[in-house]
């Protein structure tokens, strides 16, 4: 083309522009007299036209040109063209009639629309070109504002005209235009960015809020809460630009998608918020069937937008379409739980009802039934807003209910962890007293009988039950040991005793079993231990026991040995060291740590091959401890186990020698009456064994209590030994009964020794309650039931 030529075609386009110009009547023109006329701001849609070209992409040359593109007035101030990906022409004039330039901000369509074009035009033909929208890098606009924002220059006594193109992906449209001046829009920006930074601020201290309090909790409810939280305000910050703005002012694929994507997925969370937190699936299975169809749809549209991009134009729809059906569903949930419960949800229900408020107050805008003004332009947000306080309100009075639904359920598990306790201690009262008595009963008799037969094959084999016995009575021991421990109820006795013969007794013992076993026994003890020390010796005997029980039980063939030092210390002390040694399975490295635990044992392996309960060495552990002593472990697997007690004790001063309990050689009450109540006759039989080497003593039986106080009226009596668990009339109701005078104001003091197969703590402190004189659980030893008699008589 010639320079001649193109000087010809714009002189023509200048001509046709003139005559554009004075086509239009005045009355199509906005006339500016004066700075302050639009000072507040003005709406320009009077004085506007508009054209849908579909999807036919003008320049501006040929919308000027094109003589059958019929433009309609823009007959509402808020002009909602729908869910569209056609292309928008808006035509309208501004007349400057002032001396002066004015440069006017004008704003147009929402945020999220991906192209505005504004062509500003005067007189002479010069064509201004102002761009905004999310089709392009942030920097590249006209203004950097969120906003779909214009600031065009207006000449002195000229009239402009303006040509705006809008198009989006889908998206609704809005067509306002407003004219505002600096002032107004500085001042518009500065309220929005308070009410904003309300807005995004509470958003996100909720999310944050309530995502702690579903770690601390677990409580989904809070997870989808949080989540719902999270995804509504990354909608809002897509809506208003700030997503495009800050996170990807580039124009990457998820800013032109973010929208349809935070909708979809907030949608989904509101969903499973109102389905878990209103407990849907307990009232109603068919709405919470639908609820599932709604997520399944959630689902298929982000899958759509992936597989099909161009699908965008109908998911935005789609979108609305499911978030109102999901709007419908909650209320729904709402009126069934309350028509099942006639209980209702109060802060949910109302921030659901200022959501769907808010939503509404935004459509009758956009159909221009509302005016357009801030509070109707951000209704949505200002709707969230408030549905999030009352939802967080919702859940504080979940937080309630469940710290109210724990602390009732740690009362239901105290009171029921006291009723387990109480049934506990009645089941282990009984299961002592049911194993201790026949127990009783077989020791006592092989005794005698090993002591009385000459046949030295029954002598072995009387020794052999005499060995089971202990093993099962050591078994019995440990168990109420171990819930003792647990109860914290152990208590330790001193009392003098004699430390050789108890240990000669041990050693005796264990010797006896390690050759029946075939294992070489060696023992040796030191020559400085004191006669008589002050301890308890019961704790004594079952310490050292253990260990000799465990190294005999996991030696198969060597040996065992067994030695005792004894080291004077200062303030007439003595520290005794208890070692046993064996040749045994031994206990690998990385059981060490475990060994003294509770139902301990060095493999599951030698738990089967070797049997036991795995409470010995945890019981061990803790009775040295409560003695301040120590017990050392060293083992090698396949090698043999080496352990090291010591314990230190009192030893008797010089004087108090003679009170040491000895063995009698003859048992003589010297005329003396004794009443036995126990309703076993086999435990009769054991006591008549017992006393029948009494000297110069008569013994009377009674069944019961009943018959216990019967016997008092026709006999007389100096001491009573009483069974605990009987029939009628027990022996707590029977001691009680006597106390009281029920056998005579004579006898109402008494002595009572409760001989009793229940070991309990609790049993012994009721028994000290009522006015027993002393307690002795079966097995009964036969010196030390003599002693206890002679001692109180």
């Amino acid at each position: 083309m010639n320079f001649k030529n193109y000087k010809i075609q714009l002189s023509t386009f200048s001509l046709l522009l003139i005559f554009l110009f004075l086509s239009i009547s005045s009355e199509a023109q906005y006339i500016v007299a004066n700075r302050a006329q639009f000072k507040d701001g003005v709406s320009l849609h009077k004085y506007a036209k508009i054209v849908n070209v579909g999807q036919r992409n003008y320049t501006i040359q040929e919308i000027i040109n094109d003589k059958s593109l019929k433009f309609e007035p823009l007959l509402v101030e808020n002009k909602d063209l729908g869910f569209t990906d056609d292309n928008y022409w808006l035509v309208f004039e501004i007349v400057n009639n002032t001396t002066t330039e004015i440069r006017p901000f004008i704003e147009t369509s929402r945020a999220i629309v991906d192209v505005a074009e504004l062509y500003v035009i005067d007189l002479s033909g010069k064509i201004e070109f102002l761009k905004s929208g999310d089709v392009m890098p942030f920097q590249e606009r006209s203004l950097n504002s969120t906003k779909t924002l214009f600031r065009p220059v207006l000449q002195p006594k000229q009239v402009t005209r303006f040509y705006l193109h809008l198009k989006s992906d889908g998206e609704v449209i809005n067509a306002p235009i407003y004219l505002k001046s600096a002032e107004k829009e500085l001042e518009i920006a500065s309220f929005e960015q308070f009410i904003f930074g309300i807005f995004y601020g509470l958003l996100f201290i909720t999310a944050i809020i309530y995502m702690f309090f579903y770690f601390a909790m677990k409580e989904k409810s809070f997870l989808f809460y949080s989540l719902y939280v999270t995804f509504i305000g990354l909608l809002q910050f897509s809506v208003d630009g700030y997503f495009y703005q800050y996170f990807a002012p580039n124009n990457g694929w998820l800013s032109s998608h973010s929208v349809i994507i935070f909708a979809t997925v907030a949608n989904f969370f509101l969903g499973k918020y109102s389905e878990v937190y209103l407990n849907i699936k307990k009232y109603s299975l068919t709405i919470y069937t639908m609820f599932c169809v709604l997520y399944v749809l959630n689902f298929l549209s982000i899958l759509t937008l992936l597989i099909y991009p161009k699908s965008i134009q109908y998911l935005y729809p789609t979108a609305n379409i499911l978030g109102l059906f999901l709007l419908v569903l909650i209320l729904v949930s709402i009126a069934v739980v309350y028509y099942k419960t006639k209980k209702i949800e109060k802060f949910f229900s109302i921030g659901i009802f200022f959501l769907i408020s808010g939503f509404v107050i935004f459509i009758l805008k956009n159909f221009s039934v509302l005016p357009s003004v801030f509070w109707t332009e951000n209704s949505s947000k200002l709707g969230i807003g408030v549905e999030v306080i009352f939802l967080s309100l919702s859940m504080a009075n979940l937080i309630r209910n469940l710290k109210y639904e724990k602390n009732e359920l740690n009362r239901l598990a105290l009171v029921r962890s006291e009723e387990m306790n109480d049934l506990k201690s009645y089941f282990l009262s009984n299961i002592s007293h049911e194993l201790r008595t026949p127990l009783n009963a077989i020791m006592n008799m092989i005794d005698s009988i090993s002591v009385e037969v000459q046949d030295d094959e029954i002598r072995k084999n009387c020794q052999i039950i005499k060995y089971s016995s202990h093993s099962l009575l050591s078994s019995v021991n440990d168990i109420l040991d171990f819930s003792k421990i647990e109860k914290k109820e152990i208590k330790l006795e001193s009392i003098p005793f004699n430390p050789w013969g108890v240990l000669e007794n041990l050693k005796n013992n264990a010797a006896n079993r390690a050759i029946d076993q075939g294992l070489d026994f060696q023992f040796s003890k030191s020559e400085s231990i004191p006669d008589f020390l002050i301890g308890d010796v019961t704790r004594l005997v079952q310490v050292v026991n253990n260990v000799l029980n465990n190294a005999i039980k996991f030696t198969t063939n060597g040996f065992i040995k067994f030695d005792i030092e004894c080291k004077i210390k200062e303030n007439n002390r003595a520290c005794l060291q208890f070692t046993v040694a064996d040749s045994g399975v031994g206990i690998a490295e990385e059981k060490m740590n475990s060994i003294f635990d509770s139902f301990s044992q060095n493999s599951i392996d030698n738990k089967r091959k070797f049997g036991g309960l795995g409470l010995g060495l945890y019981i061990v552990k803790t009775l040295v401890d409560m003695q301040h002593g120590t017990v050392e472990m060293e083992s090698k697997v396949n090698v043999g186990t080496t352990c090291r007690i010591t314990l230190d004790f009192d030893i008797v001063p010089q004087g108090e020698k003679t009170e040491v309990l000895t063995t009698p050689t003859v048992y003589d009450l010297k005329g003396k009456s004794v009443l036995v109540v126990e309703d076993n006759p086999i435990n009769q039989m054991v006591v008549k064994m017992i006393t029948k080497k009494w000297m110069n003593t008569t013994v009377v039986y009674a069944n019961n209590g009943v018959e216990c106080l019967e016997a008092f009226k026709t006999n007389h009596f100096d001491i009573v030994l009483m069974d605990l668990q009987m029939p009628l009339m027990d022996g707590y109701e029977a001691t009680i009964a006597i106390r009281n005078g029920g056998a005579g104001a004579a006898y109402a003091s008494i002595p009572i020794i409760a001989v009793t197969a229940d070991v309990m703590e609790s049993t012994k402190l009721r028994v000290a309650e009522i006015g027993m004189n002393d307690y002795l659980s079966k097995p009964i030893k036969k010196d030390t039931l003599y002693h206890s008699v002679k001692k109180l008589l």
